[in-house]
Formats: C-alpha cells, structure tokens, sequence
C-alpha cells in the first residue's frame, strides 16, 4: 500500500479537485447501480446475476476482438470501460489511487487539461492493450489504464513526494521513500506480471504499463523540468485489480 502526502512545495495544503471528486462519485455510482455490486435487485441473484454481469461487462466494457470491427458502438468502450469495475476490491483499489495521486496532479494540470489527460490516456491504455490481444474475447473494464497515466504523470511533477509504503518482504513495516523510488518500482512490477499474464487472474498489467508511460510522457512533454515540484510526506494505498 502506498500514500503521500497532499503538502508540496507550490501546491496547497488543500487542493481543489472537483474532477477527481467527480470521476470518483460517477465510479461509485456506476458500480453500485451495475450488477456486479449485488445490491440491484433488478438483476436477479444467483446465475441470473452471473449472466447480468457477463452481459453488463460484454456491453461496457472492451472486447478486443470486437474493437476493430469498426463498429461505432464498440470504439466508444475504451471510455465506457473507465467506469465499470468488476468487483468491489477492483473499484475500492483504483478509487483510492485516483484519490491519493489525482487530486495533486489535477491541481498541477488543472481542471479542464487533467480530465482529458484522464479521459484521453485511460483511452489509449486500452487500445493498446487490446492492440496486443485483438483476438481476446474477453471483456476488460476498469480505470486503471487512466489511474496508472496519473502515476506516470505524478512522478514526472512529483518525483521527491514522501510515499508511504507496506512492503510483503519487510512484515508490511511503513516505510518512508521518494515518488521517483516507490512508483518505478510499481512499475516494474507491473511489467513483470505482464509476462505472465496467462497465468494468473485476468489483470490487465499491460494496460497499467502503457498508461503509466503515457502519463510520465505527457507531463514530461507538456510541462517541462521547469514545472516540477518538490514535495513532502503522508499516506494512500495501492493498486489495481482488474477483472
């Protein structure tokens, strides 16, 4: 689990995010409405509930295999996917991410350039990894192409930022380390499930990795060594699941 600390040099104590704030609101709304909260009875229970959400997530979601088809309906899901999550730990997961690194970058970019940042990345990311499975038929959702490009970026403006971290290999002790430390490593953690994706739960590492580069590259672009922003300490958590 990884946090920061919302006070930097050149940002404000309390930033003001209604973007964040509102991606975050749509999320949650979209998820308990959706079928694969449980808690809409209009869905049923049981198999019934199962076939919804196959159902919900074929509609919303990316269908790699369907993506090129050229149809209009199916080249607007890489948008629809960033507001469908398949699970309660997938959406809690990406909704305190994008809570702990969006509300400083949102600050930094401002409000209208951070929601096409957000909306423009999280596109890409998918595309690009149902580019490398276009003959998947399985049906990828989540926010995390998006929320892995606010990584990216918040590394580039936030590189001395304190993180806090939970390590497995140190008993999960806190421990206190640069944005420039810490966030690489999610990285190449990242790019070492991605090799063995076939093996494990369906997580689109590869998503995660061309947001992330996507969202380094941007800030590194559209913004320049002058703009970058020293920070300090404080706390969030980690991750990223992914149906």
């Amino acid at each position: 689990m990884i946090s920061h600390s919302p006070t930097a040099g050149g940002a404000s104590r309390n930033p003001s995010a209604p973007v964040t704030y509102t991606l975050l609101i749509v999320c949650c709304l979209a998820f308990v409405a959706g079928p694969a909260a449980g808690l809409n009875p209009a869905y049923g229970s049981g198999d019934a509930l199962l076939a919804a959400q196959r159902t919900y997530f074929h509609r919303w979601g990316v269908v790699p295999v369907e993506l090129f088809q050229g149809t209009a309906r199916a080249a607007l899901t890489p948008a629809t996917a960033l507001f469908v999550h398949g699970s309660w730990v997938h959406l809690l997961g990406n909704m305190l991410f994008l809570y702990v690194f969006g509300v400083m970058t949102e600050e930094r970019m401002g409000r209208t350039q951070f929601a096409l940042f957000y909306l423009g990345c999280g596109y890409l990311a998918l595309l690009g990894y149902a580019a490398a499975n276009s003959a998947s038929g399985q049906s990828l959702v989540g926010a995390s192409g998006a929320i892995s490009a606010v990584l990216g970026a918040f590394l580039y403006l936030f590189p001395a930022a304190r993180v806090t971290s939970l390590l497995p290999f140190l008993f999960f002790l806190p421990v206190r380390l640069p944005a420039w430390v810490v966030l690489p490593f999610w990285a190449a953690l990242q790019w070492l499930a991605a090799g063995r994706a076939d093996q494990g739960p369906g997580v689109a590492y590869l998503a995660h990795l061309v947001g992330f580069a996507l969202g380094f590259c941007y800030a590194w672009v559209r913004f320049g060594r002058a703009t970058r922003v020293k920070s300090a300490p404080a706390p969030a958590s980690e991750g990223e699941n992914q149906p």
